[in-house]
């Protein structure tokens, strides 16, 4: 089943499914260990179970021990999340807008790699990112002004 539809500016809109809960009771237990390392290993576990999710490799570049690792983790959930779109029928434009939340884990690897690119001086990186999120969602300033 596809998952995309025209867009009343006549741009297709592509909706990702929902992220299977299962996935996001075990992050959220694991977000909440106290120690680091642990906290880490148990993230990183998950990872290994379920390497196609979107949300945890976000997970995985929030809670990395330094930018290197974070930028890895976010390009992973990237393109991740490139390879949902394409399964659930974006053909390489049209729009994934924020509003629909199961969009946001794939927007937020994106916006995390733009912005962990700057940090570490790749900034053709980080300027190819702010423009395909401006591309994918048009609203965007306003996504990351509220």
């Amino acid at each position: 089943m596809s998952n995309v539809s025209i867009s009343k500016e006549g741009l297709p809109e592509t909706v990702l499914p929902p992220e299977d809960p299962k996935i996001i009771e075990l992050l959220d237990i694991a977000s909440k260990v106290k120690d680091e390392s642990q906290r880490r290993g148990k993230i990183n576990e998950i990872a290994g179970n379920f390497p196609a999710s979107i949300e945890v490799w976000k997970t995985v570049a929030i809670n990395g021990r330094d930018s290197i690792e974070s930028y890895a983790a976010f390009r992973v959930g990237y393109h991740r999340g490139l390879d949902a779109l394409r399964k659930n029928g974006w053909r390489g434009s049209g729009y994934v807008r924020w509003r629909h939340p199961s969009n946001r884990a794939f927007l937020e690897c994106l916006l995390g790699l733009q912005r962990i690119s700057e940090e570490i001086g790749d900034l053709e990186e980080a300027e190819r990112c702010r423009i395909f999120l401006f591309q994918l969602e048009p609203d965007w300033q306003r996504v990351i002004e509220s």
